[in-house]
């Protein structure tokens, strides 16, 4: 790992895994009734959010790593993501809050360990993402993509549960 990669490495740590820890927090402390709740924002359960999240960290690191390693991800879209959210929302519907938190611990262990992995040459590789978008280095993937996805959608449960 080089010296970028390594300081960016421990910035990440202490920016996706303290929010991690915070997603944990708030899951383990929600009630049955909480976990029924829709959300505003994606018109899903709180569960069903928050399943949509713990399952997207080791997706979202495959994209890192697959931009990282010099790559583009083939052929996807936004329509095509909206589709599998809704895909996922419909198959995850009657998950539990256990089998959600073990996903989430899973899936940040594994983002991370992708992350602590780049050099910085990998850190700073472009490549597209979404079809029609703007190229993402692999660095912006990671702030941009894998660690406003938590912010954004734990924001959403928060407000969904008043927490």
């Amino acid at each position: 790992m080089g010296a970028k990669a390594e300081g960016y490495a421990k910035q990440f740590e202490a920016k996706f895994e303290a929010k991690a820890q915070e997603a944990t927090a708030v899951l383990e402390k929600m009630s049955e009734a909480d976990w029924k709740k829709v959300t505003e924002a994606e018109k899903w359960t709180v569960g069903v959010t928050a399943h949509h999240v713990a399952g997207g960290h080791e997706q979202i690191a495959m994209i890192v790593k697959t931009v990282a390693s010099g790559q583009a991800m083939p052929h996807f879209n936004m329509d095509l993501l909206h589709e599998a959210n809704a895909k996922h929302a419909k198959e995850h519907a009657n998950c539990t809050k256990a089998d959600t938190i073990a996903l989430h611990k899973k899936g940040t262990a594994a983002a991370a360990a992708v992350v602590r992995g780049l050099s910085d040459d990998q850190l700073g590789t472009s490549g597209t993402v979404l079809t029609g978008a703007p190229p993402m280095s692999a660095e912006q993937i990671v702030t941009n993509i894998l660690i406003n996805h938590v912010n954004e959608h734990y924001e959403s449960i928060r407000k969904t549960i008043g927490a």
